[in-house]
């Protein structure tokens, strides 16, 4: 399912085009994942699940002044765009998802059938980091080069791009140690999405019938101008795994499965 290094750098270039935003806003709905409260402001609801992603951005130091860039991207959508139409999700925590694992009704499904899921799938996690480590760690740093914004359907992001074929090729070979493994398979852990390497800036909340979405397009390409002559940089240094309960934090214990790349 995942693509070639050449594919990957065409279909993401083609994201952060005007073109392709006025193609997109087209279709964007409101995400389910915020709900308004009696305040008027939008809640996260309850979506729970696992993953493996770097570390979030208010637990490391290594990439602060990338996640600083993300944060100042943040702010400039909230200030440019109507107010509640873009629902932000807590800087700190801010991340890069390297392989989506389980969640939502497939999650409660598995942990209500087998009380012992999350054990299990910690456990087997851990393995698989374990297998993979000595073929993923050493050679140059895995390095990501922030391209532009990207138009999700419920969503908007930021894209990525590996700095070298290297990066995008260790990136691979561990998801493919994730959803190649007998064992995840076993727990009905599978692969549903092509690996696009982003970082959600925030949800669609409020869509107004009468939103100018050629203003909108306008908006999101100026943004996107600031990062040609300096666009910053994250580090892939390390995978973890993660739970969620619902699009604004993400947890781990102590003794929980790390690689370190």
């Amino acid at each position: 399912m995942d693509e070639t290094y050449h594919t990957y750098l065409n279909r993401v270039a083609r994201l952060t085009l005007p073109a392709t935003y006025e193609s997109q806003v087209q279709h964007i709905q409101e995400s389910p994942k915020f709900k308004p409260s009696p305040s008027g402001t939008r809640q996260a609801v309850p979506f729970p699940g696992y993953s493996v992603i770097t570390p979030p951005a208010g637990e490391e130091s290594e990439n602060a002044t990338f996640y600083e860039s993300l944060k100042a991207c943040q702010e400039q959508l909230l200030q440019q765009l109507d107010p509640g139409f873009i629902v932000p999700v807590p800087a700190e925590s801010f991340h890069v998802t390297l392989a989506d694992l389980i969640w939502d009704s497939a999650y409660r499904h598995a942990t209500s059938e087998n009380p012992e899921f999350e054990e299990q799938l910690r456990d087997r996690i851990a393995q698989i980091f374990e297998q993979s480590q000595p073929s993923l760690t050493g050679g140059n740093p895995m390095l990501w080069q922030l391209l532009g914004l990207m138009v999700m359907p419920r969503a908007v992001a930021v894209c990525l791009v590996p700095k070298d074929e290297g990066t995008y090729e260790r990136i691979l070979k561990f998801r493919r140690f994730i959803y190649q493994s007998q064992s995840l398979i076993a727990l009905g852990i599978e692969q549903q999405y092509r690996f696009t390497a982003h970082v959600t800036l925030g949800y669609f909340g409020d869509i107004s019938p009468d939103l100018n979405r050629e203003r909108l397009c306008e908006k999101l390409s100026q943004i996107n101008d600031k990062w040609l002559e300096n666009s910053p940089e994250i580090w892939t240094h390390q995978a973890q795994l993660r739970k969620f309960e619902d699009m604004t934090w993400y947890d781990r214990e102590p003794d929980w499965p790390v690689l370190t790349f």
